[in-house]
């Protein structure tokens, strides 16, 4: 089941220069939230501060009843969050199964689980027990993008964060990956999701914050947002979104 993530007040930023500034966000349990806005906007800055690679300068971030903020990272993932960075961050000469191992390294060495969880993670992704020797690096980038997800899956989060899933993925791969995000959000995995191709974003996703120069600047429905004036000229060409 997922656990409430719980922005308020954040000032993020490298050194003296601040980059993310008085953010407020939440994802309650169970729901998907896109964070969109244009490259610069903050965005990867604040998720790298939820997921304990950045410490905030100001503010708090909950996670359930637990005060993560400027937690290690590692400490951050035993408490129930994992993050899919941008990038995938893999470790290109270990197989697949030895990537996705190492996502279960904060659980007990004995813990008979990992073993399920590596099951419903090749469920999820076929691909990736098909190709489970295989060295990370020798995948196609939706493969190694799969197993990235599936790396994170493998701490057992109650919150997935990823940072660009999409980001340079053929259509068919990005929409079976999508479809998982679906799958995982209806099992009640709460979801934070930062996406540069607005439309998808706001189209999977329950509600949606805009970021500007480090800020939101708006926040609501997702399907709000993507008939939103403003949002549909700055991020989605002009035209108005539908749902299927």
């Amino acid at each position: 089941m997922g656990a409430d993530l719980r922005i308020a007040g954040l000032h993020v930023g490298y050194g003296r220069i601040g980059v993310v500034t008085d953010v407020d966000l939440h994802v309650d349990p169970g729901e998907m939230v896109a964070l969109i806005g244009s490259n610069g906007a903050g965005k990867s800055t604040l998720l790298k501060a939820v997921a304990g690679l950045l410490k905030p300068s100001a503010g708090t971030i909950a996670l359930g009843e637990r005060d993560i903020t400027g937690m290690p990272p590692e400490k951050i993932v035993r408490q129930g969050l994992a993050l899919v960075p941008e990038g995938r961050m893999l470790f290109g000469p270990l197989t697949v199964d030895e990537n996705l191992a190492i996502g279960a390294h904060t659980r007990p060495a004995r813990d008979e689980g990992v073993a399920s969880d590596r099951a419903r993670v090749q469920a999820l992704f076929p691909v990736l027990a098909e190709r489970h020797t295989q060295p990370a690096e020798t995948l196609s980038g939706g493969e190694q993008q799969m197993l990235a997800v599936g790396r994170a899956l493998m701490c057992r989060p109650q919150v997935l964060v990823l940072d660009e899933p999409s980001l340079g993925l053929a259509p068919r791969v990005i929409a079976a990956i999508f479809e998982v995000l679906d799958t995982l959000r209806a099992e009640g995995m709460s979801i934070l999701l930062v996406e540069q191709d607005a439309r998808l974003a706001l189209k999977h996703a329950d509600r949606g914050y805009v970021m500007r120069s480090g800020e939101i600047a708006l926040e609501g429905p997702a399907h709000e947002l993507a008939n939103d004036e403003q949002v549909r000229h700055a991020y989605l060409g002009g035209r108005p979104e539908t749902r299927e």
